[in-house]
């Protein structure tokens, strides 16, 4: 698979989701988007430790029993990333009208685009480090691999560009420029990945740390955003529901196609 086609995938999957807004101008159902962000956050949860950090330990099997140093590492500084960024970042998720981190002159709609952004910027750096490992002979990451990843994460895009493109549409604004937001809000996707291709080509060793990294970044956002999300309120148990499908559908993709 080249690096073209994986970028291309995930990117595909947000301009589906973000055109389910042509067929419909209603707001979201809550039953839906419980069932939605419980499964975005099983499938990011099941490709963090399948297409992640399992590699980034693999990698490292010299190591012996410390093999799995370099994945720990990485995953605390991915977190401690994601971390910072939802600090310095002024962002406004849906459903709320408190903003969170600095005070800004942002609009809403902005902010509404800077949190799905900050959603999509780990699932980035997660298909940018598996396709660069595909592309190393000893990094124990096949083609296959990285294109399961690819279309995992295309797969829970697909709700969440309607998450963005749905809700736009219900505040007032034309089908088209609706779209054109949801599309937009999944920009950072490739470009976090072509900054972590561009960055192991650099330096090759620190690959094991880069898988992790992404998977730390990854569960932050699972742990931080998507869960709370999804368990508020009520029809929770839809969301949990969501978890185990997209939880499931992810890791089955990644053993028996792999």
């Amino acid at each position: 698979m080249t690096v073209l086609t994986g970028l291309l995938i995930p990117m595909l999957g947000i301009m589906l989701g973000s055109a389910i807004v042509f067929f419909t101008r209603q707001q979201m159902s809550e039953l839906l988007q419980k069932s939605l962000f419980g499964f975005a956050a099983g499938v990011m949860m099941a490709a963090s430790v399948w297409s992640l950090l399992l590699p980034s330990i693999e990698m490292c099997d010299d190591m012996g029993k410390w093999s799995v140093l370099p994945a720990s590492i990485g995953f605390l500084l991915g977190i401690g990333f994601l971390l910072l960024i939802d600090m310095l970042t002024p962002h406004l998720h849906f459903g709320t009208s408190q903003p969170e981190g600095p005070r800004s002159h942002l609009s809403r709609t902005t902010m509404l685009l800077l949190a799905v952004s900050i959603h999509h910027l780990p699932e980035g750096m997660a298909i940018g480090v598996v396709l660069a490992g595909s592309e190393q002979a000893d990094a124990g990451i096949s083609s296959m691999s990285a294109l399961i990843v690819a279309m995992g994460i295309a797969i829970q895009n697909i709700p969440e560009g309607a998450i963005v493109s749905i809700p736009m549409r219900a505040s007032g604004k034309s089908r088209w420029r609706s779209f054109t937001l949801g599309c937009l809000s999944g920009v950072i996707q490739p470009l976090g990945a072509i900054a972590v291709i561009l960055l192991s080509a650099v330096s090759v060793p620190m690959l094991p740390y880069m898988l992790a990294f992404a998977a730390g970044a990854m569960l932050y956002v699972v742990v931080e955003e998507l869960i709370p999300e999804a368990s508020s309120g009520k029809h929770t148990n839809l969301s949990t529901i969501g978890f185990a499908v997209g939880f499931v559908l992810m890791m089955t993709f990644d053993i028996v196609m792999a």
